[in-house]
């Protein structure tokens, strides 16, 4: 799946705003990464925090809803990012640079995978965050996703992340 390179691959910086669909329990602690660390994701395992946002407020809450139910209750949050290195796991020459297969992160039955304790995409992300990277850019694998819609996934965002609540909502 994926081997050792002897060189960094490339990495950006990310400045801009984020967006995540907040599970209503999590809304008073948004940059927590509380819920992933207990439960593990796409490309953290149990026990590592990380926070998965999305590039377009309507692809963070495609990616809160893809359980296979209706849509359930979300806090819509915004960040300013300014936040690196980020893998370009979108760029196919990055990938090819880390020796990360093209379909390594993408995998669609990756929670029935999860559950048999194989985990590529975990294996790609703790690779990435032991070369150093904190984040990783990502396709938006939601089912409603348009071609083109990005998620980040951080790992790492201690300083780099400011929620936008001027008035205080969430605290």
């Amino acid at each position: 799946m994926m081997a050792s390179s002897p060189e960094p691959s490339p990495s950006i910086r990310w400045l801009g705003t984020l967006y995540r669909a907040l599970n209503p329990r999590w809304m008073q602690a948004p940059l927590s990464g509380e819920g992933a660390r207990r439960h593990g994701g796409r490309f953290n395992a149990r026990g590592r925090a990380a926070l998965y946002a999305a590039l377009d407020p309507l692809i963070a809450i495609a990616e809160a809803s893809q359980v296979g139910q209706p849509l359930q209750p979300v806090t819509l949050v915004s960040y300013t990012a300014d936040i690196e290195p980020v893998f370009a796991a979108t760029d196919p020459h990055a990938l090819a640079a880390r020796g990360i297969e093209p379909e390594a992160p993408s995998a669609p039955d990756w929670r029935l995978r999860m559950a048999d304790g194989l985990a590529p995409r975990r294996e790609v992300a703790e690779a990435l965050i032991a070369a150093g990277y904190a984040e990783m850019l990502v396709p938006s694998f939601a089912r409603t996703a348009q071609p083109g819609a990005r998620n980040l996934v951080l790992w790492d965002w201690d300083g780099g992340l400011r929620v936008n609540d001027a008035e205080g909502r969430l605290r």
